[in-house]
């Protein structure tokens, strides 16, 4: 899978700079390919943090050559409404609302939409007003985060 041979790439040299490698997402198109890589700080991250990172893995990806066609590297901070790239993840925002997209759909449904109500080992529940859904975590296609400001969902 292209996605961890440039994730072990790249999580020593945004770790080398000071940051959390939070992951990535490789979307291959007809025209070459976006690589979104998201980093973190305790402190929260900034555009000249982004910079920063982007220029040395530049450097890497320009020596090692892993992405054979054109693409755009794009660096950010995984913001508030953040994508979710492992069990661990998911587990550090116990109780917070998330929206899932699974590859095999569970008792019906493929998007899903409630709290992170538990994480043990890579089984995952999320709850809503309608039902527990539980699913492993190799069925996520994504996990994103659904921050609340105010009382009100957004």
């Amino acid at each position: 899978m292209k996605e961890k041979l440039l994730s072990q790439l790249i999580a020593p040299i945004v770790e080398d700079l000071g940051f959390a490698f939070w992951g990535l997402e490789y979307l291959p198109q007809k025209n070459g390919a976006m690589l979104r890589v998201f980093i973190d700080a305790e402190n929260g991250v900034g555009v000249n943090d982004c910079a920063k990172c982007s220029r040395e893995i530049s450097g890497v990806l320009e020596v090692e050559d892993p992405i054979s066609s054109a693409y755009i590297l794009e660096v950010s901070s995984p913001g508030m409404d953040r994508v979710l790239f492992s069990a661990k993840q998911i587990a550090d925002y116990m109780g917070q609302p998330v929206q899932v997209k699974l590859a095999q759909a569970v008792d019906g449904a493929r998007n899903i939409k409630g709290n992170i109500t538990a994480v043990d080992g890579e089984l995952i529940t999320v709850s809503n007003e309608q039902k527990d859904y539980q699913f492993e975590f190799d069925n996520v296609m994504k996990a994103r985060l659904k921050p609340v400001f105010d009382g009100v969902k957004k």
